[in-house]
């Protein structure tokens, strides 16, 4: 009688859910979804008015837009599409986008029966970019994901040209799983894909404890800067 060829284990889990309309809460930031209302003042802030603006969309798989009609068409296709569509809102009180948009980010690629779902199309405007807020729209987003709609695999695609990306990616907790070469052709240029990917055991282990302890408010200094990072917070999370 044939040995038995190994198999991988058996997965019994609570089913995973579609995304729907829902407000995603932070304390510098929260995630609504997205819709055309968010779209004058998405514009003012991405628009490709200058050289700067339009480097936004260097990796992304639409854009530029000159124009806010056009702008206002790329919405309207996104709302009809498969992905969710979140817009982060600035909740910081002091800032002049305090209320308003300023960015947005996807649910994409969402298969319950297999529990894996992406985060992409992520746009941060230079008023999010390198702030609390662009970290805690990911941990919102993981959150969600995880703990909401019980998926057990979060993943993270972007082009291997996209150094910023890929730091990015590593610094939240996901773990780089390969690059797939000659994977799409992006504006007529070839694009080599990074994989990276987080697990809901990461999750619930270290990845939200440490996230979490990242963003409290007891971890930044009057000034806005941080006391503890969140590589030491991850290493420390993970070794307890």
């Amino acid at each position: 009688m044939a040995a038995a060829r190994p198999r991988g284990p058996i997965v019994n889990l609570p089913q995973a859910s579609l995304p729907s309309q829902t407000v995603l809460t932070g304390r510098t930031v929260d995630l609504e979804t997205l819709g055309l209302k968010h779209a004058k003042d998405l514009f003012n802030l991405v628009g490709a008015t200058d050289a700067m603006k339009t480097s936004f969309w260097d990796y992304m798989p639409d854009g530029p837009y000159t124009e806010l009609e056009a702008f206002e068409k790329k919405i309207t296709a996104a709302l009809a599409s498969s992905m969710f569509f979140f817009a982060i809102i600035d909740k910081r009180s002091s800032m002049p986008t305090f209320g308003k948009p300023i960015g947005y980010l996807t649910l994409m690629r969402i298969t319950p029966e297999h529990f894996t779902v992406e985060v992409g199309h992520v746009m941060f405007s230079s008023a999010l970019q390198r702030t609390t807020g662009a970290t805690e729209a990911i941990y919102l987003l993981a959150r969600h994901a995880f703990e909401d709609l019980k998926f057990r695999r979060f993943e993270w695609k972007c082009d291997s040209l996209n150094a910023p990306s890929r730091k990015a990616a590593s610094r939240l907790g996901f773990t780089f799983e390969g690059i797939f070469r000659q994977h799409m052709v992006i504006k007529g240029r070839s694009r080599d894909t990074a994989w990276f990917a987080m697990l809901r055991d990461e999750w619930d282990g270290f990845l939200k404890n440490a996230m979490e302890q990242w963003l409290d408010k007891g971890n930044f200094h009057e000034d806005g800067t941080q006391k503890k990072n969140l590589q030491d917070l991850k290493a420390e999370c993970s070794h307890k």
